[in-house]
């Protein structure tokens, strides 16, 4: 039996065609070979149309199938991981009525700041585990206040893997995990939350059939399924937001278990089997794959919007045609510690881990006379991973304590000057791994089709490529103690 993942980043869709038996993948792309763009309207606006989405992933399902490494007729059930907390909405006829306001937009933070003075820092924190912050909610409630027209028209409220699946099967769920990153879901009722949809005046029917993540959320439909190459009927068993689905496809799936992610935003996500909350919600935690009424399982995320990102605008503006591999190894080849550059990676909206600072992105300790392009390269990979230091110190004052972290082997964990910085700021040993979020949400439609009979055995043939451990690493406390004052003078 085959698998198919399908995952709705940012920049791009992945795809992956996983045999379930042996839990390799046949087939791995993502499409388009350049980044998606991120429509910015107005200065904090993120947008993006559900509609690209859904074509760029029934091309890079041609482009899989193009590969010839595998008979499209022997897939047996869908996965879906995508981008979390942005919001799609649709009139009773599913037409999509604007732009999806995608996770990085910021619009929507005084929205969630009242909500979270209006319900009770207590209440949220106890039953969201979060304030609403800039989250899909808020963003419905920015919605209803600056475009009542249009807020007029809504149906179906969906997260972008909702709205994938629908395209896919002409039918809408959801989950507790995706209304948890939405911050519609009371923790302690486990239920969506009365409280917060009477404040915000949301009807109860915009919330779609709710369903488990490793469930059947519908069958493929056949109009889709013949251009597709696919045969009609087969489930769509698995649907999860980017992070949860990152740690799934690592194995993190209990206590004490860290993964991290480097894409177009930073992460680190620690399953707890408490209900933890940050009192000022600069981490948050979301309902985990495997969260049910019976067993608490959070994942606590720590967000950094501007990494992968902020690489990529390097490149863009600074790496004049260079590839990310020239680019790593030019900062391979400067010292670390960058020549005493710094760089502050915060240019990509409010950050939730600096109570919702707009900082921008800083450069200091720049000399004209000294610095080159390479010291400007390692200098944002070393501030991302201060960032991660930042943030993570953070997690350990909520009692979350990383002694471990798993990593896939891809966007910046593949550069070694990435993966030893954040090694040496965090003082955690990295494990990375041959995975990415479209082959976890394979693994997850094996679990959710019934494949696999526990959700360990998806993964039972993983194998670590490497680990580096902080003896291995050049000491940047110095550095970072650098950084931090710099931080400290904008946020302070």
């Amino acid at each position: 039996m085959l698998l198919l993942g399908i995952d709705i980043g940012t920049s791009s869709i992945k795809v992956s065609v996983v045999d379930a038996a042996t839990q390799r993948s046949l087939a791995t792309v993502q499409y388009p070979e350049t980044e998606t763009p991120i429509s910015s309207p107005k200065p904090g606006w993120a947008e993006q149309s559900p509609e690209t989405w859904w074509q760029h992933v029934q091309k890079a399902i041609l482009k899989a199938n193009g590969s010839g490494k595998y008979d499209p007729v022997d897939i047996g059930a869908i996965g879906i991981a995508y981008q979390m907390h942005g919001l799609v909405i649709t009139d009773s006829e599913f037409n999509v009525l604007r732009p999806s306001i995608i996770w990085c937009d910021s619009r929507a933070v005084a929205i969630g700041a009242a909500a979270n003075q209006a319900l009770g820092p207590a209440y949220c924190l106890e039953h969201l585990l979060n304030s609403p912050g800039n989250f899909t909610a808020s963003k419905l409630a920015w919605v209803k206040e600056n475009e009542p027209d249009t807020y007029a028209q809504v149906a179906h409220v969906m997260l972008p893997g909702d709205y994938i699946a629908f395209r896919l099967c002409g039918n809408v769920t959801t989950t507790p995990s995706a209304l948890s990153e939405g911050v519609f879901w009371d923790f302690t009722t486990h239920s969506i939350s009365t409280a917060l949809m009477r404040y915000y005046g949301f009807a109860d029917s915009f919330i779609p059939s709710l369903q488990d993540v490793f469930s059947e959320h519908g069958q493929l439909d056949a109009k889709v399924a013949a251009p597709l190459s696919l045969r009609a009927g087969i489930p769509v068993s698995y649907k999860a937001g980017d992070q949860p689905n990152n740690a799934l496809s690592l194995g993190v799936t209990e206590p004490g278990e860290v993964a991290a992610t480097a894409g177009t935003s930073g992460v680190i996500y620690a399953v707890s089997d408490q209900l933890t909350y940050d009192p000022l919600s600069r981490v948050n935690s979301f309902a985990h794959v495997n969260h049910t009424r019976q067993q608490t399982r959070t994942g606590v995320l720590l967000c950094i919007n501007g990494t992968g990102i902020l690489n990529s605008w390097a490149r863009q503006q600074l790496g004049s045609g260079l590839s990310y591999a020239a680019m790593n190894e030019l900062a391979a080849n400067t010292e670390a510690g960058s020549g005493g550059v710094r760089v502050l990676p915060f240019g990509n909206g409010s950050e939730r881990m600096l109570e919702n600072k707009v900082t921008g992105v800083h450069f200091s300790g720049i000399d004209l006379n000294q610095h080159k392009q390479a010291h400007l390269f390692r200098a944002i990979q070393e501030g991302i991973a201060f960032a991660f230091r930042y943030g993570i110190d953070i997690m350990r004052s909520n009692k979350v304590f990383p002694t471990s972290i798993r990593a896939g082997k891809a966007n910046l964990f593949q550069s070694d000057v990435f993966l030893h910085s954040f090694v040496a700021a965090t003082g955690v040993p990295v494990t990375l791994y041959a995975s990415d979020g479209s082959v976890g949400a394979a693994l997850g439609a094996g679990i959710g089709c019934g494949y696999y009979k526990q959700v360990k055995d998806a993964f039972s043939r993983q194998q670590a490529i490497r680990t580096v451990h902080p003896d291995d690493c050049d000491n940047l406390e110095a550095a970072y103690q650098e950084w931090l004052q710099l931080l400290q003078k904008q946020i302070l």
